[in-house]
């Protein structure tokens, strides 16, 4: 493990989200489902390592995003998460994960995570440095992608982009 004040390598989070799986007395007493928002809170907060526990049920959706300078590990330890990769040149990379499983991710990658169908979810995301901003992203007419600096406290949602039509 890293030295106190470091920043954590991509192994060393998922290894971290997958020994705070097993340990539910840690994060349990968080878990809140709401049907209309994803709900999420902090488990910890360190100069090197944020951890969060979220709840996701279905239609709950990220939308593209990134983690701005902050790596990052997800372990699933309820339900069914999607996750999709932006790729250029070609559709996203697809991903499901269910309980036990783990991922990890860089800070420059732009992913969207959503429920994936069927009961509640609860995953563990760790991340390193602690988040502060993220990137929202929306794609635009004609293919342009648009990036949209967020606080790490605002819900992240699929943006709706300026020249679409809301319902």
């Amino acid at each position: 493990m890293s030295v106190p004040g470091d920043e954590l390598t991509r192994p060393e989070l998922l290894a971290y989200v997958e020994r705070l799986a097993l340990e539910p007395a840690k994060w349990r007493h968080l878990v809140d489902h709401q049907p209309d928002r994803r709900t999420y809170a902090e488990v910890t907060r360190a100069p090197q390592l944020g951890v969060w526990v979220i709840c996701w049920m279905d239609d709950h959706d990220t939308g593209f995003h990134d983690h701005d300078i902050s790596a990052g590990a997800v372990a699933v330890v309820e339900g069914r998460l999607r996750e999709e990769r932006l790729r250029v040149g070609g559709a996203p990379e697809v991903m499901e994960y269910g309980p036990g499983q783990a991922f990890d991710f860089a800070a420059s990658d732009i992913h969207r995570m959503s429920h994936a169908g069927g009961g509640p979810a609860v995953s563990l995301h760790a991340y390193s440095p602690p988040l502060w901003r993220m990137g929202a992203y929306a794609i635009e007419p004609g293919g342009v992608l648009t990036r949209t600096s967020i606080s790490y406290a605002e819900e992240l949602r699929p943006p709706v982009s300026a020249h679409s039509s809301t319902k």
